[in-house]
This record gives C-alpha cells, structure tokens and sequence, in this order.
C-alpha cells in the first residue's frame, strides 16, 4: 500500500495505526511526528500567508469569492508517487485541501481511491480514524486507538469543580470563537464555552460579542498558526479598544496556544488538546506539562504590561 495524505490529521492517525511505512507522500502541512517532513510535500498555499491575520483572511475571502484555489497541488509529484490511496478532507473549504480541489488540479488518478474525511464533533474524528483502519486494513488497530482516546478523554472529566466561561478563538480578525469539537474539549476540560457553536463551523462574529460575554479566560489559538505566530496575534487584539476591558486580560487569564498542532487538528492531538485546556483552566497537568511548549500566558509575552 502507499499513501499520500493531504491532510496533517490524517498522516498522524496513519502513523498511529502503525502504517507510517505506508506513506509516500504529504502536504506541506503534515508535520506531526516529525519524521513526516523527510516525505516529499505534494502541496503548498497559493499565497504567501506570512501576512497579517486580517490581510489572511481577506485574501481567502476575495479567492473563494473568484473561485481562485487556496493550494497548489504538485500533481506530477502525485502521480511519480504511483498511490494506492490518496486521502483528503471534506469537512472545510478552506482549511485543507479538499476532493474537489485535487480534481480541479488534474491530481484525480483513475483507479485511485480520494478517501475524504470529515469531523465536526468528536464521534466524526474518531469514525474518521475508522475509515483510514478500514483503508489500510487495520480495523483492530484502529478500534483498540478509538478505544485509547475515549478513555483518555473520559478520565480528564473534572467532576465537583468549579466550572470557569472560556472563550477560544480560531482567528483574532475577525474575530472567530472556536466551532466543531472545540466546544466539546472545553466542556471535557472542565468550562462552559462563552462562544462558539458546537459541530458546526467557525465563523466570524462581531467582536464586541466577545466582549459582551466577558469570559474569565481567553485562550487565542489560531487556525493553522504555531505557538510564537498566535502570541504575535496580541498585537492585533490589543488594537480592539475593548481588549483591555475584558476580565481575563485584566486578571492575566489569557493563553496564547499552538493552534496549528492541536486546536484546529482533527487528529490525534484532540486528547493533548482537552488536557491542555485543563492545564490553562484548572493547573490540572497530564502527563508533561505544557506551559511554555505549547502555550504561555499573556503575562509572558515581551511588552505586556499589566
């Protein structure tokens, strides 16, 4: 079998099912666990995104408005990598590269299988991990790791404590609250989601709405940004006149996170995700703490004063 994935959450669930040797090829977002990168990137954004979130989001808008892609797909590459199975996403437009996108690029090979995967709650990702066992053969495997992760996430429910309003956001302009599985991790982690629509999609809101629910925490995760990048987004946020009205900004209740591996990553950081979320809300630490790798309070950040 050799598989190109196009979708970074499902290159993590084919090395957890113990296929790793099975790839051949992936998307320049694949990155987790890191050996991945030594695989040839079939794909890259078809603009530069080291521009401002606002200028991002923007220039997404204005390529789905004129139907211009948001990827270029190698499709030589594809094809010199001779796949039994090509996976890719069909739960966003803009997130990952899509069925559709593959097939407008010329990158459809007849005979090949596109296995697209969906997840807007929790129950999709782990059926996702099903699918791709169902695809490799390794239906086993893959129960026994759907099985691993409910647990994980079973035992992290914190039951008799106090329950704290969170808000996350997946983009900082606009300002998106955190959609999908998001608000199912917040809830497991032991807070009430201040915004954001559980299985369904993030979209823009009026960013007053944040500041009209005043959460008692903020935790800034933006879509498909690392850790250094989503603390870059104080800046941003520090221009909304009513940034520093909020409770969590005024207490130091606010978390910037590596949004690209895990808030925004169907896969299998999902658990890492809930426990990190319990770490910023409740001090509660699974296994290594996280603090400073894969998030950092507001306080931290060079220039904040309180």
């Amino acid at each position: 079998m050799r598989v190109v994935s196009l979708l970074a959450s499902a290159t993590e669930i084919v090395c957890a099912l113990e296929a790793g040797a099975t790839l051949v090829g992936r998307s320049h977002e694949c990155d987790n666990p890191a050996w991945v990168r030594r695989l040839p990137s079939c794909s890259e954004p078809a603009f530069d995104v080291s521009m401002s979130s606002g200028d991002i989001d923007r220039e997404v808008r204005r390529r789905m408005r004129l139907g211009e892609p948001l990827y270029r797909i190698d499709t030589d590459l594809i094809r010199e990598l001779k796949p039994d199975l090509i996976i890719a996403q069909s739960h966003c437009e803009v997130c990952a590269i899509t069925p559709g996108d593959l097939e407008r690029s010329g990158g459809c090979i007849p005979c090949v299988p596109v296995l697209p995967l969906a997840a807007s709650s929790l129950d999709e990702i782990f059926a996702s991990i099903g699918q791709v066992a169902r695809a490799l053969d390794r239906e086993e495997r893959g129960c026994a790791l759907v099985a691993g992760e409910r647990q994980r996430l079973a035992s992290l429910r914190t039951a008799g404590l106090r329950r704290p309003s969170l808000a996350v956001l997946e983009w900082t302009d606009p300002i998106f609250p955190m959609g999908n599985w998001g608000p199912e991790l917040v809830d497991i982690a032991g807070a009430e989601p201040a915004l954001g629509n559980r299985e369904q999609h993030s979209f823009a809101i009026a960013s007053d709405l944040l500041k009209g629910s005043d959460p008692e925490y903020v935790i800034v995760a933006p879509c498909g940004l690392d850790l250094p990048r989503a603390c870059g987004e104080l800046s941003v946020l520090e221009h909304y006149l009513w940034w520093h009205e909020l409770r969590a900004v005024h207490d130091g209740r606010v978390a910037f996170a590596d949004g690209n591996l895990f808030f925004n990553r169907s896969g299998m950081t999902v658990a890492r995700t809930a426990e990190i979320i319990a770490e910023i809300v409740h001090g509660i630490i699974s296994g290594e703490r996280s603090e400073g790798a894969h998030w950092q309070w507001i306080r931290e950040l060079r220039g904040y004063f309180r």
